[in-house]
Protein backbone atom coordinates (compact mmCIF):
# COMPACT_ATOMS: atom_id res chain seq x y z
CA UNK A 1 0.00 0.00 0.00
CA UNK A 2 2.38 2.33 1.01
CA UNK A 3 4.63 1.59 -2.45
CA UNK A 4 0.99 2.37 -4.13
CA UNK A 5 0.56 5.83 -2.46
CA UNK A 6 4.32 6.69 -3.23
CA UNK A 7 4.13 5.98 -6.76
CA UNK A 8 0.42 8.09 -7.40
CA UNK A 9 1.91 10.89 -4.80
CA UNK A 10 4.96 10.89 -7.70
CA UNK A 11 2.87 10.67 -10.73
CA UNK A 12 0.68 14.01 -9.38
CA UNK A 13 3.85 15.62 -8.94
CA UNK A 14 5.10 15.01 -12.35
CA UNK A 15 1.86 16.16 -13.80
CA UNK A 16 1.21 19.29 -11.50
CA UNK A 17 2.04 22.79 -12.66
CA UNK A 18 4.93 24.24 -11.51
CA UNK A 19 4.17 26.66 -9.10
CA UNK A 20 7.64 28.93 -8.64
CA UNK A 21 7.82 32.21 -8.97
CA UNK A 22 9.69 33.66 -12.33
CA UNK A 23 9.86 37.24 -13.97
CA UNK A 24 7.48 36.36 -16.75
CA UNK A 25 4.26 34.42 -14.36
CA UNK A 26 4.67 36.89 -12.12
CA UNK A 27 4.32 39.74 -14.50
CA UNK A 28 1.73 38.03 -16.36
CA UNK A 29 -0.23 37.76 -12.99
CA UNK A 30 0.16 41.51 -11.99
CA UNK A 31 -1.65 42.62 -15.50
CA UNK A 32 -4.20 40.36 -14.79
CA UNK A 33 -6.55 43.59 -13.70
CA UNK A 34 -5.86 45.56 -16.84
CA UNK A 35 -6.66 42.63 -19.21
CA UNK A 36 -9.41 41.52 -17.51
CA UNK A 37 -11.14 45.24 -18.15
CA UNK A 38 -9.78 44.76 -21.63
CA UNK A 39 -11.67 41.35 -22.09
CA UNK A 40 -14.41 42.81 -20.40
CA UNK A 41 -14.61 45.43 -23.48
CA UNK A 42 -14.40 43.61 -26.09
CA UNK A 43 -16.74 41.02 -25.07
CA UNK A 44 -19.15 43.92 -24.12
CA UNK A 45 -18.50 45.52 -27.69
CA UNK A 46 -18.50 42.79 -30.30
CA UNK A 47 -18.65 43.37 -33.80
CA UNK A 48 -19.62 41.10 -36.82
CA UNK A 49 -17.56 39.93 -39.67
CA UNK A 50 -16.35 43.00 -42.07
CA UNK A 51 -17.51 45.30 -39.49
CA UNK A 52 -14.39 45.39 -36.55
CA UNK A 53 -13.96 48.95 -36.96
CA UNK A 54 -13.87 49.44 -33.19
CA UNK A 55 -12.00 46.71 -32.35
CA UNK A 56 -8.86 47.84 -34.74
CA UNK A 57 -9.08 51.35 -33.63
CA UNK A 58 -8.68 49.58 -29.72
CA UNK A 59 -5.87 46.80 -31.07
CA UNK A 60 -4.02 49.79 -32.95
CA UNK A 61 -3.98 52.30 -29.60
CA UNK A 62 -2.71 49.23 -27.37
CA UNK A 63 0.50 48.77 -29.42
CA UNK A 64 1.17 51.99 -30.58
CA UNK A 65 1.20 52.61 -26.53
CA UNK A 66 4.06 49.97 -26.71
CA UNK A 67 5.92 51.37 -29.78
CA UNK A 68 4.74 49.37 -31.88
CA UNK A 69 4.41 50.60 -35.50
CA UNK A 70 0.89 49.94 -36.59
CA UNK A 71 -1.16 49.81 -39.80
CA UNK A 72 -4.86 49.74 -39.67
CA UNK A 73 -7.14 49.00 -42.85
CA UNK A 74 -5.15 45.87 -43.82
CA UNK A 75 -7.59 43.57 -46.05
CA UNK A 76 -10.59 45.56 -44.89
CA UNK A 77 -10.16 46.10 -40.82
CA UNK A 78 -7.14 44.19 -40.46
CA UNK A 79 -4.47 45.53 -38.15
CA UNK A 80 -0.82 44.73 -38.49
CA UNK A 81 1.83 45.79 -35.55
CA UNK A 82 5.44 45.99 -36.29
CA UNK A 83 8.26 45.41 -33.82
CA UNK A 84 11.54 44.80 -34.93
CA UNK A 85 14.42 44.17 -32.35
CA UNK A 86 17.89 43.61 -33.82
CA UNK A 87 18.51 40.59 -35.74
CA UNK A 88 16.26 37.33 -35.94
CA UNK A 89 13.73 35.39 -37.15
CA UNK A 90 10.26 37.13 -37.51
CA UNK A 91 7.13 35.45 -36.39
CA UNK A 92 3.64 36.10 -36.74
CA UNK A 93 1.22 36.29 -34.35
CA UNK A 94 -2.38 36.16 -34.99
CA UNK A 95 -5.72 37.11 -33.31
CA UNK A 96 -9.27 37.27 -34.81
CA UNK A 97 -11.63 40.33 -34.08
CA UNK A 98 -15.03 39.16 -35.62
CA UNK A 99 -17.96 37.77 -33.50
CA UNK A 100 -21.10 36.22 -34.51
CA UNK A 101 -25.03 36.77 -34.94
CA UNK A 102 -26.03 34.93 -31.68
CA UNK A 103 -27.79 36.26 -28.43
CA UNK A 104 -25.77 35.95 -25.57
CA UNK A 105 -27.59 33.65 -22.63
CA UNK A 106 -24.41 33.37 -20.21
CA UNK A 107 -26.30 35.22 -17.71
CA UNK A 108 -22.68 36.72 -17.28
CA UNK A 109 -22.92 40.35 -15.31
CA UNK A 110 -21.03 41.66 -18.70
CA UNK A 111 -22.83 39.40 -21.00
CA UNK A 112 -23.26 41.29 -24.50
CA UNK A 113 -26.33 43.28 -25.09
CA UNK A 114 -24.68 44.61 -28.67
CA UNK A 115 -27.06 44.68 -31.53
CA UNK A 116 -25.81 45.11 -35.31
CA UNK A 117 -27.30 44.68 -39.34
CA UNK A 118 -25.91 41.49 -40.75
CA UNK A 119 -24.86 41.72 -44.77
CA UNK A 120 -28.82 40.99 -45.62
CA UNK A 121 -29.56 44.45 -43.60
CA UNK A 122 -31.16 42.03 -40.56
CA UNK A 123 -30.67 43.69 -36.91
CA UNK A 124 -28.97 40.90 -35.29
CA UNK A 125 -27.61 40.09 -31.60
CA UNK A 126 -23.80 39.64 -31.32
CA UNK A 127 -22.16 37.72 -29.16
CA UNK A 128 -18.60 36.87 -29.06
CA UNK A 129 -19.56 33.24 -29.31
CA UNK A 130 -16.17 31.85 -30.55
CA UNK A 131 -13.93 33.26 -27.91
CA UNK A 132 -11.97 36.06 -30.28
CA UNK A 133 -12.51 38.56 -27.36
CA UNK A 134 -10.29 36.29 -25.41
CA UNK A 135 -8.07 36.05 -28.08
CA UNK A 136 -7.78 39.62 -28.59
CA UNK A 137 -6.70 40.21 -24.91
CA UNK A 138 -4.39 37.40 -24.66
CA UNK A 139 -2.91 38.48 -27.96
CA UNK A 140 -2.40 42.21 -26.27
CA UNK A 141 -1.07 40.98 -23.32
CA UNK A 142 1.46 38.86 -24.93
CA UNK A 143 2.24 42.27 -26.63
CA UNK A 144 3.09 43.74 -23.37
CA UNK A 145 5.01 41.50 -22.33
CA UNK A 146 6.67 41.27 -25.02
CA UNK A 147 7.41 44.96 -25.21
CA UNK A 148 8.28 45.04 -21.52
CA UNK A 149 11.09 41.90 -22.20
CA UNK A 150 12.92 42.95 -24.97
CA UNK A 151 16.67 42.08 -23.59
CA UNK A 152 14.75 38.62 -23.76
CA UNK A 153 14.59 38.07 -27.52
CA UNK A 154 16.15 39.20 -31.16
CA UNK A 155 13.94 39.50 -33.81
CA UNK A 156 10.95 40.67 -35.21
CA UNK A 157 6.91 40.63 -34.36
CA UNK A 158 4.41 40.77 -36.67
CA UNK A 159 1.57 41.03 -34.61
CA UNK A 160 -2.10 40.97 -37.06
CA UNK A 161 -5.52 41.52 -35.95
CA UNK A 162 -7.45 39.50 -38.61
CA UNK A 163 -11.17 40.34 -39.16
CA UNK A 164 -13.79 38.28 -40.95
CA UNK A 165 -12.40 34.90 -39.63
CA UNK A 166 -15.73 33.76 -39.43
CA UNK A 167 -16.64 34.13 -42.81
CA UNK A 168 -13.35 32.43 -44.17
CA UNK A 169 -12.08 35.81 -45.54
CA UNK A 170 -10.13 37.89 -43.03
CA UNK A 171 -6.63 35.96 -43.57
CA UNK A 172 -6.97 35.99 -47.74
CA UNK A 173 -8.12 39.49 -47.31
CA UNK A 174 -5.07 40.77 -45.71
CA UNK A 175 -2.81 38.77 -47.82
CA UNK A 176 -4.71 39.74 -50.80
CA UNK A 177 -3.81 43.59 -49.42
CA UNK A 178 -0.21 42.58 -48.82
CA UNK A 179 0.66 41.33 -45.54
CA UNK A 180 3.66 39.33 -46.63
CA UNK A 181 5.15 42.16 -49.70
CA UNK A 182 4.22 45.10 -47.59
CA UNK A 183 5.50 44.43 -44.03
CA UNK A 184 7.97 41.75 -43.08
CA UNK A 185 7.03 37.89 -44.36
CA UNK A 186 7.08 35.45 -41.35
CA UNK A 187 9.37 32.38 -40.78
CA UNK A 188 6.98 30.89 -38.77
CA UNK A 189 3.19 31.88 -37.57
CA UNK A 190 1.41 31.14 -34.33
CA UNK A 191 -2.00 31.48 -32.75
CA UNK A 192 -4.25 29.94 -30.13
CA UNK A 193 -7.84 28.92 -29.77
CA UNK A 194 -9.85 28.81 -27.26
CA UNK A 195 -11.18 24.96 -26.52
CA UNK A 196 -14.89 24.36 -24.95
CA UNK A 197 -13.65 20.70 -24.26
CA UNK A 198 -10.46 21.33 -22.26
CA UNK A 199 -10.49 23.21 -18.88
CA UNK A 200 -9.10 26.18 -18.09
CA UNK A 201 -5.52 26.08 -17.00
CA UNK A 202 -4.35 23.65 -19.78
CA UNK A 203 -2.99 23.57 -23.17
CA UNK A 204 -3.95 21.40 -26.33
CA UNK A 205 -1.74 20.37 -29.34
CA UNK A 206 -1.89 18.49 -32.23
CA UNK A 207 0.35 17.76 -34.34
CA UNK A 208 0.04 17.86 -38.50
CA UNK A 209 -3.38 18.57 -39.38
CA UNK A 210 -5.42 20.37 -36.57
CA UNK A 211 -8.44 21.60 -38.93
CA UNK A 212 -9.77 21.16 -41.99
CA UNK A 213 -10.74 22.19 -45.81
CA UNK A 214 -13.62 23.63 -45.73
CA UNK A 215 -15.85 24.21 -48.67
CA UNK A 216 -19.34 25.45 -49.65
CA UNK A 217 -21.16 24.16 -51.92
CA UNK A 218 -24.44 25.03 -53.75
CA UNK A 219 -26.39 22.95 -56.12
CA UNK A 220 -29.41 24.02 -57.87
CA UNK A 221 -30.94 20.98 -58.96
CA UNK A 222 -33.19 22.08 -62.40
CA UNK A 223 -36.30 20.47 -63.60
CA UNK A 224 -39.22 20.63 -65.43
CA UNK A 225 -42.55 21.17 -63.67
CA UNK A 226 -46.15 20.40 -63.61
CA UNK A 227 -49.14 18.74 -62.21
CA UNK A 228 -48.46 16.11 -59.49
CA UNK A 229 -51.12 13.51 -61.20
CA UNK A 230 -49.29 13.43 -64.22
CA UNK A 231 -45.60 12.64 -63.38
CA UNK A 232 -44.84 11.36 -66.81
CA UNK A 233 -44.78 14.84 -68.71
CA UNK A 234 -42.24 16.59 -65.91
CA UNK A 235 -38.87 16.10 -65.07
CA UNK A 236 -38.87 16.09 -60.98
CA UNK A 237 -36.03 17.36 -59.77
CA UNK A 238 -37.24 16.36 -56.60
CA UNK A 239 -36.55 12.68 -57.51
CA UNK A 240 -33.17 14.30 -58.49
CA UNK A 241 -32.10 15.68 -55.80
CA UNK A 242 -32.87 13.13 -53.86
CA UNK A 243 -30.60 10.33 -55.97
CA UNK A 244 -28.06 12.98 -55.82
CA UNK A 245 -28.63 13.18 -52.29
CA UNK A 246 -27.75 9.11 -52.05
CA UNK A 247 -25.22 9.04 -54.76
CA UNK A 248 -23.22 11.62 -53.07
CA UNK A 249 -22.62 9.36 -49.61
CA UNK A 250 -20.55 7.14 -52.16
CA UNK A 251 -17.70 9.49 -52.11
CA UNK A 252 -16.75 9.15 -48.62
CA UNK A 253 -17.91 5.25 -48.85
CA UNK A 254 -16.08 4.41 -52.19
CA UNK A 255 -13.55 6.98 -53.55
CA UNK A 256 -11.98 7.99 -50.59
CA UNK A 257 -9.75 5.70 -48.51
CA UNK A 258 -10.81 4.59 -45.30
CA UNK A 259 -7.77 5.99 -43.45
CA UNK A 260 -8.48 9.54 -44.56
CA UNK A 261 -11.31 11.82 -42.99
CA UNK A 262 -13.97 13.24 -45.38
CA UNK A 263 -17.27 14.61 -44.85
CA UNK A 264 -20.10 15.23 -47.49
CA UNK A 265 -23.22 16.86 -45.48
CA UNK A 266 -26.13 18.17 -47.09
CA UNK A 267 -26.91 20.43 -45.16
CA UNK A 268 -30.19 22.27 -46.58
CA UNK A 269 -32.78 21.27 -49.05
CA UNK A 270 -35.39 23.03 -50.40
CA UNK A 271 -37.76 22.55 -53.37
CA UNK A 272 -42.00 22.59 -54.05
CA UNK A 273 -44.89 24.73 -52.88
CA UNK A 274 -47.62 22.89 -52.65
CA UNK A 275 -48.83 18.99 -52.59
CA UNK A 276 -50.04 18.60 -56.04
CA UNK A 277 -47.64 20.60 -58.04
CA UNK A 278 -44.00 19.42 -59.29
CA UNK A 279 -41.85 21.86 -59.04
CA UNK A 280 -39.33 23.37 -61.14
CA UNK A 281 -36.37 23.53 -58.89
CA UNK A 282 -34.57 21.92 -55.46
CA UNK A 283 -32.06 24.02 -53.89
CA UNK A 284 -29.23 22.34 -52.59
CA UNK A 285 -26.70 23.39 -49.63
CA UNK A 286 -23.43 21.45 -48.74
CA UNK A 287 -20.71 21.87 -45.96
CA UNK A 288 -17.79 19.27 -47.23
CA UNK A 289 -14.68 18.78 -45.28
CA UNK A 290 -11.36 16.75 -45.78
CA UNK A 291 -7.48 17.33 -44.70
CA UNK A 292 -5.62 16.51 -47.60
CA UNK A 293 -5.98 18.67 -50.99
CA UNK A 294 -5.91 15.65 -53.27
CA UNK A 295 -9.07 14.21 -51.13
CA UNK A 296 -10.81 17.75 -51.53
CA UNK A 297 -10.18 17.63 -55.11
CA UNK A 298 -11.91 13.93 -55.56
CA UNK A 299 -14.82 15.03 -53.25
CA UNK A 300 -15.15 18.41 -55.64
CA UNK A 301 -14.72 16.48 -58.90
CA UNK A 302 -17.31 13.83 -57.84
CA UNK A 303 -19.85 16.46 -56.53
CA UNK A 304 -19.93 17.90 -60.14
CA UNK A 305 -19.61 14.59 -61.64
CA UNK A 306 -22.42 12.95 -59.87
CA UNK A 307 -24.78 15.52 -60.31
CA UNK A 308 -24.45 15.98 -64.18
CA UNK A 309 -24.75 11.96 -64.40
CA UNK A 310 -27.50 11.62 -62.26
CA UNK A 311 -29.80 13.99 -64.29
CA UNK A 312 -28.51 12.51 -67.11
CA UNK A 313 -29.78 8.95 -66.00
CA UNK A 314 -32.57 10.25 -65.59
CA UNK A 315 -33.20 11.88 -69.04
CA UNK A 316 -33.31 15.12 -67.93
CA UNK A 317 -32.46 17.53 -70.88
CA UNK A 318 -28.93 19.17 -71.93
CA UNK A 319 -30.38 22.56 -70.58
CA UNK A 320 -31.57 21.62 -67.44
CA UNK A 321 -28.65 20.11 -66.07
CA UNK A 322 -27.78 20.91 -62.48
CA UNK A 323 -25.42 24.26 -61.67
CA UNK A 324 -22.47 24.06 -59.50
CA UNK A 325 -21.71 26.78 -57.38
CA UNK A 326 -18.77 26.69 -55.12
CA UNK A 327 -18.47 29.55 -52.83
CA UNK A 328 -15.93 31.71 -52.25
CA UNK A 329 -15.41 31.07 -48.81
CA UNK A 330 -13.11 28.21 -48.86
CA UNK A 331 -10.69 27.76 -45.65
CA UNK A 332 -7.70 25.89 -46.20
CA UNK A 333 -6.85 23.13 -43.81
CA UNK A 334 -4.97 24.22 -40.83
CA UNK A 335 -1.49 22.20 -40.43
CA UNK A 336 0.70 22.24 -37.43
CA UNK A 337 4.27 22.04 -38.56
CA UNK A 338 5.42 18.98 -36.56
CA UNK A 339 9.05 20.30 -36.01
CA UNK A 340 7.26 23.49 -34.46
CA UNK A 341 4.84 21.75 -32.23
CA UNK A 342 7.90 19.35 -31.35
CA UNK A 343 10.34 23.05 -30.52
CA UNK A 344 7.15 24.40 -28.30
CA UNK A 345 5.86 21.32 -26.33
CA UNK A 346 8.46 20.39 -23.78
CA UNK A 347 9.07 24.56 -23.43
CA UNK A 348 5.39 24.29 -21.68
CA UNK A 349 5.31 21.17 -20.52
CA UNK A 350 9.03 22.68 -18.54
CA UNK A 351 6.75 25.80 -17.16
CA UNK A 352 2.92 24.59 -16.67
CA UNK A 353 3.85 20.73 -15.81
CA UNK A 354 3.17 17.76 -18.55
CA UNK A 355 -0.36 17.12 -16.81
CA UNK A 356 -1.66 20.30 -18.42
CA UNK A 357 -0.31 20.31 -21.91
CA UNK A 358 -2.40 17.74 -23.81
CA UNK A 359 -2.67 16.22 -26.63
CA UNK A 360 -5.86 16.83 -28.85
CA UNK A 361 -7.65 14.85 -31.88
CA UNK A 362 -7.43 17.02 -35.36
CA UNK A 363 -11.29 18.29 -36.15
CA UNK A 364 -13.20 18.81 -39.23
CA UNK A 365 -13.86 22.65 -37.90
CA UNK A 366 -12.26 24.74 -40.17
CA UNK A 367 -9.97 28.20 -39.41
CA UNK A 368 -8.60 30.55 -41.88
CA UNK A 369 -5.16 30.41 -39.80
CA UNK A 370 -4.23 27.65 -42.14
CA UNK A 371 -3.99 29.89 -45.43
CA UNK A 372 -0.99 31.81 -43.86
CA UNK A 373 1.24 28.51 -44.30
CA UNK A 374 0.33 27.86 -47.50
CA UNK A 375 2.05 30.86 -49.12
CA UNK A 376 4.60 29.57 -50.65
CA UNK A 377 7.42 28.66 -50.23
CA UNK A 378 5.04 27.43 -47.23
CA UNK A 379 5.65 28.62 -43.71
CA UNK A 380 5.92 26.65 -40.41
CA UNK A 381 2.87 27.18 -38.39
CA UNK A 382 1.30 26.42 -34.97
CA UNK A 383 -1.96 26.97 -33.66
CA UNK A 384 -2.82 25.49 -30.29
CA UNK A 385 -5.87 25.21 -28.14
CA UNK A 386 -6.34 26.94 -25.08
CA UNK A 387 -8.19 25.68 -22.16
CA UNK A 388 -11.31 27.79 -21.51
CA UNK A 389 -13.89 25.64 -18.84
CA UNK A 390 -14.30 26.28 -15.10
CA UNK A 391 -13.06 22.79 -14.42
CA UNK A 392 -15.62 22.72 -11.87
CA UNK A 393 -18.37 23.21 -14.63
CA UNK A 394 -16.34 19.95 -16.82
CA UNK A 395 -16.31 17.87 -13.43
CA UNK A 396 -20.63 18.48 -13.29
CA UNK A 397 -21.52 17.72 -16.78
CA UNK A 398 -19.37 14.59 -16.85
CA UNK A 399 -20.80 13.60 -13.87
CA UNK A 400 -24.51 14.06 -15.00
CA UNK A 401 -23.37 12.54 -18.75
CA UNK A 402 -23.90 16.33 -19.92
CA UNK A 403 -22.64 17.87 -23.24
CA UNK A 404 -20.85 21.44 -22.63
CA UNK A 405 -21.77 24.35 -24.39
CA UNK A 406 -19.78 24.52 -27.76
CA UNK A 407 -18.26 27.21 -29.08
CA UNK A 408 -20.77 29.43 -31.42
CA UNK A 409 -23.50 28.26 -28.47
CA UNK A 410 -25.15 31.09 -26.85
CA UNK A 411 -23.98 29.52 -23.50
CA UNK A 412 -20.56 29.33 -24.14
CA UNK A 413 -18.87 31.56 -21.10
CA UNK A 414 -14.69 31.22 -20.95
CA UNK A 415 -13.66 31.64 -17.50
CA UNK A 416 -11.32 34.63 -17.95
CA UNK A 417 -8.76 33.46 -15.27
CA UNK A 418 -6.73 31.09 -15.50
CA UNK A 419 -7.61 31.16 -19.27
CA UNK A 420 -6.31 34.39 -19.71
CA UNK A 421 -3.06 34.51 -17.88
CA UNK A 422 -2.37 30.83 -19.35
CA UNK A 423 -2.86 32.44 -22.71
CA UNK A 424 -0.39 35.02 -22.87
CA UNK A 425 2.12 33.16 -20.88
CA UNK A 426 1.79 30.16 -23.18
CA UNK A 427 2.02 32.70 -26.30
CA UNK A 428 4.90 34.37 -24.53
CA UNK A 429 7.25 31.62 -23.72
CA UNK A 430 6.53 30.24 -27.01
CA UNK A 431 7.86 33.48 -28.57
CA UNK A 432 10.95 33.60 -26.15
CA UNK A 433 11.86 30.29 -27.78
CA UNK A 434 11.88 30.70 -30.83
CA UNK A 435 13.25 34.45 -30.38
CA UNK A 436 16.08 33.60 -28.50
CA UNK A 437 19.15 35.63 -28.74
CA UNK A 438 22.10 33.68 -30.07
CA UNK A 439 25.14 33.90 -28.01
Amino acid sequence: MRLLLFGFFALALMSAPSHASDDLRDAVKADYGYLFDLYKHFHTHPELSFQEQESAKRLSKELMGLGFEVSMGVGGHGVVAVLKNGDGPTVLIRTDTDALPVTEQTGLPYASTAKAKEQTGREVDVMHACGHDVHMTVWTGTARRLAAMKDKWAGTLVMIGQPAEERGAGARAMLNDGLFTRFPRPDMNLALHVSANLEAGRIGYAEGFAMANVDMVDIAVLGVGGHGAYPHATKDPIMLAANIITTLQTLVSREVSPLDPAVVTVGSIHGGEKHNVISNRVDLQLTVRSYKDEVRKTLMDGIARIAKSEALALGFPKDKMPIIKVRDEYTPAAYNTPALVQRLRPVWQARFGEGRVVKMDPVMGGEDFGRYGRQEPRIPSFMFSLGAVDPATMAAAKAANEKLPSLHSSRFAPLPEPTITMGVEAMTAAILEVLAPEN
